[in-house]
């Protein structure tokens, strides 16, 4: 995993858990794709998911929006709550 990944993971695991009852269930993984992107994948307890979530969606988005935005060199980042 590349220190931009790592970056990015780290990102996401301190705003993640700050959102959860069962933070010690988190865990939270990036790789380096093919393609050149970032694929970042969080695993939290089944009933954390809806904080992580949020209504319609909302605080997914905006963790994706973050952590695109932390992609220093540009590359594309994915983020998605895997069960």
């Amino acid at each position: 995993m590349a220190n931009g990944a790592q970056d990015i993971s780290g990102l996401v695991a301190s705003i993640v858990v700050n959102l959860l009852d069962y933070p010690e269930d988190l865990s939270v993984s990036a790789s380096d794709e093919e393609d050149g992107s970032i694929y970042v994948e969080i695993h939290v307890n089944e009933e954390d998911a809806g904080h992580v979530i949020g209504r319609q969606g909302r605080i997914i988005k905006a963790i994706r929006t973050l952590a695109r935005a932390a992609s220093k060199d540009g590359r594309p980042v994915e983020v998605e709550i895997v069960d």
